[in-house]
């Protein structure tokens, strides 16, 4: 977590690059396809600050009017009165219900492209980085940058026009009062200035320790039987409370700034507004200016305090906008899985080349794969064997693309993987992990998935009966229609695996990958599940990873890899009579006695026959 942490924040690092209004820019730039909604809402501001303008002057008519009482001014008195609240109650309601038009249509326009992009990333930014911190884009980062665009701007446009209307007034009062009350305003941008860095600065730690309460909250969510079932519930409240009072501690440190700062500002306002009320009551400004015109001055420049408190403030949250925006932009601008290939084949043959393949994850230095070099011909089963750790998925892994490797080569029909287009690549594949990935929806769109949507639904109902699947289904309160809820967590693991199965029945592929998709089974499944397969693979190129070797007997081609190499490839037959590599570890199940590659023999284990031991995937 600390590694994934640590790489995130280099990435906000590297995007602080670039100028705070620049990134703002970008950020009201998703205004544009909601431009109706958001001139409807200036209008409502504009509407909202001309009213509160207005206040001071029509103080002043009120007050002439209580020193001048006529039977015209008592009627004109009450209806500004109601006019002037009137007005600011319509503005009020244009600015804020257009605007959260706005801020709706941006959250939901940042968020159609983070996952537009995010869906089409590669495999290694799904390496580096965790899923609470991704999910925090998703939710709380998107909220602050919204919050910058509207709200934000809402208060800016409003309480800015509201200023600029009470100074424009005070101004036509008089002049030289005004340059009194101005001089506060130099004063109050350094302070502005010296706490936007701040609240920039604490906006980027907020962040990462939202992403933190994330990360921990969702291990627990997905690892709940686990933390149970090895007493780990301290240590998890632990581990949360300790992402949490980050948290805490991060957001009170941009409390205290903002709860400092707005004071502060308003000591400088009361100041110039003491000053203010010490020269009005000269008693020559009272000899040159009427009653009603100075209590409306005075009343202006006291109203200005509020507006002024409310734009410092807005100040945090454009801040935590454009930290957030940072974040979400780069997520956006991340490269996409590259896909330079122009081939696109119908139906290949299913050949598959690999030439001299040596393959590392990227940030690690030692290879996963080293050097390997194999044959498969069109319609064989080849088996891949060996110790955890040897290689076998990774190398499976490769086939559909998910990494490029270099250097070395694979082909397909004769074509290197690069050429082929990624769609039309992975549409020649089907592929059952032994993680089984379901989806929170019904059965039958979790078989007939993506590009199989469109399939009858008998086919779909003959792909679960193949699969051995179809009995259970039937049981379900809705069969085929019953929803399978979070990854399919309402059924056994053997049901489950069963259903991935039938999705890659379904599909049809040239080039089927069975990477222990038996091992969620039961005997009486397997060897159901079995017999399913066999026909399956008849006309197709299989690759088989299995850690019961059993399984595997019958395969053209048994491939057994040790640290990235492969050691020995033939028949179950052959690799058997050369009594080596494949040999031990046939001899380490059939014998329950767990003996290294190398030869080394083990101590024995507890384990049952049909159990895999605990070296093996």
């Amino acid at each position: 977590m600390a590694d994934r942490q640590s790489n995130l924040e280099g990435l906000s690092s590297e995007a602080e690059e670039y100028p705070s209004w620049q990134v703002y820019r970008r950020i009201l730039g998703y205004v544009k396809t909601l431009k109706k909604w958001f001139i409807l809402a200036i209008v409502g501001n504009v509407i909202y600050a001309t009213a509160s303008a207005l206040m001071a002057p029509g103080l002043k008519y009120i007050i002439n009017s209580i020193e001048n009482p006529t039977e015209a001014n008592r009627v004109l008195v009450a209806g500004l009165i109601v006019a002037l609240f009137m007005l600011r109650g319509l503005g009020a309601f244009m600015g804020q219900y257009f605007m959260a038009n706005v801020s709706r249509g941006i959250v939901h326009d940042m968020r159609q492209k983070l996952f537009q992009n995010l869906i089409r990333l590669p495999a290694t930014f799904f390496d580096r980085n965790s899923s609470g911190h991704l999910l925090a884009k998703f939710t709380y980062n998107i909220e602050q940058v919204t919050f910058a665009a509207t709200n934000a701007v809402t208060l800016i446009l409003r309480e800015g026009l509201t200023i600029v209307g009470l100074l424009a007034y005070m101004l036509y009062e008089n002049w030289r009062l005004t340059l009194i009350f101005l001089i506060a305003g130099p004063i109050i941008a350094v302070v502005i200035r010296v706490v936007t860095r701040r609240f920039h600065k604490l906006s980027k730690q907020i962040q990462l320790s939202m992403g933190d309460v994330n990360h921990v909250t969702g291990e627990l969510i997905g690892g709940y039987q686990v933390v149970r079932t090895f007493g780990g519930e301290d240590r998890e409240v632990a581990r949360f409370t300790k992402v949490s009072k980050n948290n805490v501690r991060q957001s009170l440190k941009m409390a205290l700034t903002q709860a400092v700062s707005t004071p502060v500002i308003q000591i400088i306002i009361s100041l110039c507004i003491a000053v203010l009320v010490w020269v009005v009551l000269d008693p020559a400004i009272l000899r040159d200016m009427s009653t009603g015109a100075i209590v409306a001055f005075l009343t202006a420049a006291v109203t200005c305090a509020k507006p002024v408190r409310q734009l410092t403030s807005v100040n945090a949250v454009i801040q935590r906008g454009i930290s957030a925006a940072q974040d979400v932009f780069m997520l956006i601008d991340e490269p996409r899985e590259a896909d330079t290939g122009t081939h696109v084949a119908e139906r290949v043959r299913g050949d598959i080349e690999i030439n001299h393949l040596t393959f590392t994850y990227p940030g690690q230095e030692t290879a996963v794969l080293d050097d390997i070099t194999l044959s498969i011909k069109a319609g064989q089963t080849i088996a891949l064997v060996g110790t955890s750790g040897s290689g076998k998925s990774t190398l499976s892994s490769l086939l559909p693309r998910f990494y490029d490797c270099e250097p070395g080569q694979i082909l397909l029909d004769d074509i290197p993987l690069q050429d082929y287009t990624l769609h039309s690549l992975r549409q020649q594949i089907a592929l059952v992990s032994q993680q089984t990935i379901l989806f929170n929806d019904t059965v039958h769109n979790n078989i007939a998935y993506g590009d199989l949507g469109d399939v009858s639904r008998e086919a779909v109902r003959q792909a679960a009966k193949d699969a051995n699947a179809l009995e259970f289904i039937e049981a379900l309160p809705d069969g085929f229609d019953t929803s399978l809820g979070d990854n399919g967590k309402r059924l056994s693991g053997g049901q489950r695996q069963r259903l991935a199965i039938a999705r890659a029945l379904l599909k049809n592929a040239p080039v089927l990958i069975l990477d222990e998709a038996t091992s969620a089974l039961d005997t009486v499944s397997e060897r159901a599940i079995q017999d399913a397969l066999e026909r399956l693979m008849k006309g197709r190129t299989v690759i088989l990873i299995a850690h019961r070797l059993s399984t595997i007997e019958q395969a053209d081609l048994i491939v057994v890899m040790s640290e990235g190499r492969i050691v020995e490839q033939g028949t179950h037959d052959e690799l058997l009579a050369k009594q080596s590599a494949y040999a031990l570890l046939h001899s380490q199940q059939v014998n329950d006695r767990p003996i290294d590659i190398t030869g080394e023999e083990a101590p024995r284990t507890t384990q049952g026959p049909d159990q895999a031991p605990d070296d093996f995937e």
